[in-house]
């Protein structure tokens, strides 16, 4: 159990949010590793099998080891829990945004379709919203600075949401509650306004929790790009090309802006 096994998990299996830890300071680095493995951990898990119940049984491992953390209790061995529970003992941060992103992930074991909007995005901030909070919470943001944390990871899951529709409809899914332009095209603006109300409460986070919001350096774009041309968005995965991607970010890691 390692803090590089955990890297090296993100590192293979979420390249982007690679990319941003290691535009972190090294300290900061060494306190999101594990959340990030976690997170992969927890999204493949509903995929673990065709059979639903069989995938909830995966996922419900984690659920009861983010339970036993929580109670301050030695999880079983394994190479992301080990060092997640040493870094809940250590920044003594909650465990509760952990757990929703794992019960958020119950409905991906059973592959239903999102009803309207408003299912999606509640799906979409229990997952990559409360992951940018317990990221900021782990680097010391301030209660005051949640809302901005939740925002911004809010906006930049509705831009990966938006990336992987084509593979979630090649795997047989329903990504979208309104497949149209003018449904895909409003869930975008609806990432940019949670963006810029993230921008506009960037202060309320300390320097120290800045590399939190870095993973949300496409968000901006991608989003503009969605809801500027959403017929795209379920035919050709969003992409940005490798130099705006690596503009993008060092513009990010220099300045904090996203």
């Amino acid at each position: 159990m390692s803090l590089h096994a955990c890297a090296a998990l993100v590192e293979a299996g979420d390249p982007d949010r690679f990319a941003a830890a290691m535009a972190a300071p090294p300290a900061a680095r060494a306190r999101l590793w594990p959340l990030y493995a976690l997170n992969l951990e927890l999204a493949r898990a509903p995929w673990a099998s065709a059979e639903p119940l069989v995938a909830e049984m995966r996922l419900q491992w984690w659920v009861d080891t983010l339970d036993r953390i929580a109670a301050g209790e030695r999880p079983r061995t394994h190479e992301v829990a080990g060092p997640l529970a040493e870094l809940i003992a250590e920044t003594a941060q909650p465990v509760a945004p952990l757990q929703a992103i794992a019960e958020a992930r119950r409905r991906d074991c059973w592959g239903e379709p999102f009803a309207d909007s408003g299912e999606l995005l509640a799906y979409l901030a229990g997952t990559a919203g409360n992951l940018m909070l317990a990221a900021g919470q782990a680097l010391g943001a301030p209660a005051a600075a949640y809302p901005a944390l939740q925002d911004a990871g809010l906006a930049t899951g509705i831009a990966n949401w938006l990336v992987a529709v084509p593979d979630l409809i090649a795997r047989g899914r329903a990504p979208l509650p309104d497949p149209g332009p003018d449904g895909i095209a409003a869930l975008a603006r609806t990432g940019l306004d949670h963006l810029q109300r993230a921008r506009k409460a960037r202060a309320t986070l300390p320097p120290s929790a800045i590399p939190a919001l870095y993973p949300a350096w496409q968000a901006g774009a991608l989003l503009s790009r969605a809801a500027a041309d959403p017929g795209q968005v379920p035919r050709i995965p969003l992409r940005l090309s490798e130099f705006s991607r690596r503009g993008r970010l060092l513009l990010t890691a220099a300045t904090g802006r996203i």
